[in-house]
């Protein structure tokens, strides 16, 4: 079995086009399917059950980890049913493949106390921290993805019912609520923004120079922040905001498949999607178990 540069090559516009899955993503496919590919080359090794066991025994004895192994494994596989399916191939090798079971983790979190302490003690006197703080509430109220967040534009928030528009994952959009204490922050924001003309920019949060703020800009603002408000050097990162936001409203009674809707989930190991969501319903549970919804 041959692999031409270019049935990959269609593969990852497949990824693009049909999938809709995220830059991040396909530039992970591509390595991972690139990295088994030289592998498989440079050891002059048939694509069969034996060299792909090798490349997976490889990469396991150097990372020590599931994960990563589990990730590869899906990905190879992945990219060798779209060749089934195209007629390219006539039988999957990686078929005979199993991906290793990983351990579940429990996702760290900041407790409410925490939460809470951190981001009551925020500054907000000048654009910068009114920006940091409108960041780290509307993160904690709405449980967004970081990039979810920075591709936010003005035109998708409603400040008078308290929503924002979101594209999720695979170009899925969601209608996501968020409380009085990030609307108040994020509508100061915005009244800056405007008088120190950042508004060329589409996006609603920006750096100095007037362009949309990166992630990487994001996480270690946060860690500063957090260090300097709380003084301690416990890790944070948004993603914990997103871990937090879940965790403070199952603990505080909504159900699971609210919270699978907040998150844009499609789906959750833990739960299963018996009848529809009603929006009302939504927006019901949210004022009542948020904790920091008036």
């Amino acid at each position: 079995m041959v692999i031409e540069d270019k049935q990959l090559v269609d593969y990852i516009s497949y990824l693009q086009d049909i999938k809709k899955f995220s830059a991040h993503t396909i530039k992970a496919y591509r390595q991972d399917i690139t990295q088994f590919l030289n592998y498989m080359d440079k050891h002059n090794l048939a694509i069969q059950k034996e060299g792909i066991r090798d490349f997976i025994s490889e990469i396991f004895i150097k990372t020590r980890n599931k994960t990563t192994v589990s990730r590869k494994i899906y990905a190879i596989k992945s990219f060798f049913i779209f060749l089934l399916k195209n007629g390219i191939i006539d039988k999957n090798p990686v078929d005979a493949i199993s991906i290793p079971k990983i351990d579940k983790k429990i996702p760290e979190i900041l407790t409410i106390e925490e939460m809470t302490a951190f981001l009551d003690q925020l500054p907000e006197k000048n654009f910068i921290q009114l920006r940091n703080k409108a960041i780290f509430e509307l993160l904690y109220a709405t449980g967004l993805r970081i990039s979810e967040l920075t591709h936010l534009k003005p035109t998708d928030i409603d400040f008078e019912n308290r929503l924002l528009r979101v594209m999720g994952k695979g170009k899925k959009e969601r209608i996501v609520p968020f409380n009085n204490t990030a609307r108040d922050i994020l509508s100061s924001y915005y009244r800056e923004m405007k008088k120190t003309n950042k508004t060329s920019c589409d996006y609603i949060f920006v750096n100095m120079r007037g362009n949309r703020i990166t992630e990487r800009s994001i996480e270690r603002i946060l860690q500063d922040s957090y260090r300097q408000v709380m003084q301690s050097e416990k890790r944070v990162y948004p993603h914990l905001f997103r871990h937090s936001f879940a965790t403070h409203l199952l603990q505080r009674g909504a159900n699971l498949r609210i919270i699978q809707e907040l998150l844009g989930h499609s789906n959750l190991s833990t739960t299963e999607r018996y009848t529809s969501l009603n929006f009302s319903d939504l927006l019901r549970v949210y004022k009542k178990f948020h904790p920091r919804e008036q």
